[in-house]
């Protein structure tokens, strides 16, 4: 039975985001399509704060729409739309008037109309402008709001949009004449109805967009007034490495986003990076945390200002809508409550996530490692200390001892990165409900208390230092009765179940899930040769990255968003624990895969992408038809990338940077790192020289630190 498209049971389409041409400025971005046209669809528009400012900015020239030609991102923040005007009654096909549109975020465009024929021409110029002032949130539906009535301003010329819930404004600011503007219910008009412009001569309309929510959200992030707060690396070597490195920080430039509130008014402001542009830009506590446990190696002023945002929003009391507790770590931020369809309605400050809280206490161990200074340490030691208790707490409270997360109704389904609807299968393709306690939540537990354990020891804090070992260790060994399924058929002789439910139920089924075990220290050595085999094998390995779940299986979907496809983050992950447990093969063929779907991508990597086979003659990968893109952690993975193969381990009590970069044959193809320099550790620039037939160079070490290789 096929329902009518006019059915009341049909519902609005998310919008497909892979031909959109994104800038991005946090919180700000504009979404277009490739000609540079805002006509009032899809998801295209300029927005700030959430909030869709402008959804029509549609120019024509003697009443003709320009004919587009050309596309050219000029940064991560503004684009170049290059279309041409022609004339029937011209001897030519030459275009002899070129428009050139530069749309920047958070500030709005400029419009170049160049003649570069030999005779005068008078244009007729029309830019015709119109919003909804839609949230976000309603835009990701494919919600599209009722047109919202503008009015003329007369000086600086523009128009006015004011709803309940939002406001937005546009103004002529350039140097060409004084438009005639028209104003209504179905938006406004700008007009210059005789622009002269001689063989030669050019002409600019400047314009800007501004606006914000109704009531303006309190403390709310907002852009940074600082410079990008770590340091900018000099990569040597693999030139897919180095052009990913590169486009990752420029796009995470234009993801960072600073708290209002500061620990010191006249220190510096708190910057985090947001999850990602188009539907998440804003902080998320797992997202935002990723991001900076990835650019540690570039300096720990990223990571302080992450801790510290989660901090002041950490819980402090029992709300079952925000599911907040004491001690649990902010999951996102949102200037308002938010309903974003099929009965998920969330709060503006929602703590709906099971992993935030054990990554925030490891960002923080990790951060003390790369030499955050002490008296930061011990000022935000308090709150790690009580997402700690949430995490034991919490999972005392389980009747198996394990990490679960229970939800509400209403809320999120599943609670870790793998969140969709469907995120939880079996290996017949069955969706399984929680309560479930996740494999690799299980091991950011594990990590979280062994690490804050080694952390308090060096503050005298011995007591509470062995009670958590302990707990860690118990949690290990229920870990390791639980999790293991056999597996007759497969690479190995088991693997690790994605989940576990009640009574102790393994999910069957290999996922990708197992590939962040390898750095927390859950799994022991045969384990991660274990895991390792899997994440080698063709069910996982697509040869352009990890697949989130075995090909092999029912249900397998290389464009599902948890079901088959390839998150840039998660192969990302794996690459950084195959190579602290020494598995270099593995890490070597996900490594390389990675790179070369990085180049089909302009090494502005999607949130995530297809999980077809890579074969001899397969076409190249393609983004998620709605994957945000940039995205933080996907951006930040370059550099997590550089870390891995260089084996960096920072170990600050010891003072010892280990580096042991992963061994390159003469037969690989890559990757391979030359050098590199700009990088930081404890405050000071750091520069690594590997070389295949000296070894390695460390330069710059900080004072009384000492490296050790291989």
């Amino acid at each position: 039975m096929y329902e009518s498209a006019d059915s009341p049971s049909v519902r609005a389409l998310q919008p497909l985001l892979h031909d959109v041409v994104m800038c991005v400025a946090a919180p700000s971005f504009a979404a277009s399509p490739r000609d540079g046209q805002l006509r009032g669809l899809s998801a295209a528009g300029f927005y700030g704060h959430d909030r869709r400012l402008l959804h029509t900015a549609c120019l024509l020239i003697d009443g003709r729409e320009p004919e587009p030609i050309g596309v050219q991102p000029l940064g991560p923040d503004h684009v170049r739309f290059t279309s041409v005007h022609r004339y029937p009654g011209d001897r030519t096909n030459d275009p002899t008037v070129i428009i050139e549109r530069v749309r920047s975020a958070g500030e709005g465009e400029s419009i170049l109309l160049r003649n570069v024929g030999t005779v005068t021409r008078r244009l007729h110029v029309e830019l015709a402008l119109a919003t909804d002032l839609a949230d976000i949130a309603d835009v990701k539906q494919g919600l599209t709001g009722t047109t919202v009535h503008c009015t003329a301003v007369p000086d600086p010329p523009g128009l006015d949009w004011r709803s309940r819930t939002g406001r937005a404004h546009v103004r002529v600011t350039g140097p060409a004449p004084v438009p005639e503007i028209t104003d209504g219910p179905e938006g406004g008009t700008l007009t210059w109805p005789w622009m002269r412009l001689l063989p030669g001569e050019s002409r600019q309309i400047r314009l800007t967009v501004s606006g914000s929510a109704v009531p303006d959200p309190p403390g709310h992030p907002r852009a940074p007034t600082a410079p990008a707060v770590w340091s900018e690396p000099v990569v040597r070597g693999d030139r897919r490495l180095v052009a990913l490195v590169r486009q990752g920080l420029g796009d995470l430039r234009s993801l960072r986003l600073a708290d209002p509130e500061r620990t010191d008014p006249e220190g510096p402001e708190d910057q985090f990076i947001a999850a990602g542009c188009p539907w998440y830009l804003t902080l998320f506590g797992r997202d935002s945390i990723w991001s900076a446990r990835m650019l540690l190696p570039l300096g720990t002023d990223l990571a302080r200002g992450t801790l510290w945002a989660l901090a002041r929003r950490q819980g402090t009391a029992h709300d079952v809508f925000r599911e907040e507790a004491p001690g649990r770590i902010l999951h996102e931020l949102r200037p308002a409550d938010v309903d974003h369809g099929n009965g998920l309605f969330l709060p503006s400050r929602y703590y709906g996530s099971v992993d935030a809280t054990p990554l925030f206490v490891t960002l923080l161990v990790e951060a003390w490692h790369w030499g955050l200074p002490d008296t930061e340490v011990d000022a935000l030691l308090p709150y790690a200390e009580r997402a700690m208790d949430w995490v034991v707490g919490t999972s005392a409270a389980d009747e198996d001892g394990l990490l679960r997360y229970y939800p509400r109704q209403g809320g999120l389904r599943h609670q870790s990165w793998k969140d969709s609807e469907d995120a939880v299968r079996d290996a017949a393709g069955r969706r399984i409900e929680p309560p479930l306690a996740l494999c690799e939540v299980q091991g950011y537990a594990y990590e979280a208390a062994t690490g804050l354990a080694e952390l308090l020891r060096t503050r005298g804090r011995h007591d509470r230092a062995e009670r958590l070992q302990t707990w860690a260790e118990a949690l290990r060994k229920r870990f390791s009765d639980a999790f293991w399924l056999s597996s007759p058929h497969g690479p190995a002789d088991r693997y690790v179940a994605i989940a576990v439910g009640r009574d102790l139920k393994a999910v069957s089924g290999p996922a990708s899930n197992m590939g962040q075990l390898l750095s927390t220290g859950i799994l022991d050595p045969d384990g991660c040769r274990t895991v390792a085999a899997w994440l080698a094998s063709p069910e996982l390995n697509s040869g352009w990255g990890l697949r989130s779940r075995s090909a092999d299986l029912p249900g397998f979907n290389p464009l599902s968003y948890h079901g088959g496809s390839v998150w840039t983050h998660d192969t990302a992950i794996a690459v950084q624990g195959l190579c602290a447990a020494g598995c270099h093969e593995a890490a070597h063929h996900l490594a390389n895969g990675l790179l070369d779907a990085a180049s089909h991508f302009e090494y502005r990597m999607p949130e995530l992408y297809g999980g077809d086979a890579r074969t001899p003659d397969s076409p190249a990968p393609l983004a998620y038809p709605a994957a945000c893109r940039p995205q933080g952690w996907s951006a930040a993975s370059g550099v997590a990338v550089l870390g891995a193969l260089l084996g960096l381990r920072p170990h600050v009590p010891t003072r010892t940077l280990r580096v042991a970069p992963m061994p390159v044959r003469a037969k690989d193809a890559g990757p391979m790192i030359v050098e590199v320099e700009g990088m930081r550790l404890a405050g000071r620039p750091l520069s690594i020289r590997v070389d295949p037939a000296t070894g390695v160079s460390v330069e710059s070490l900080p004072a009384g630190w000492r490296c050790s290789t291989g």
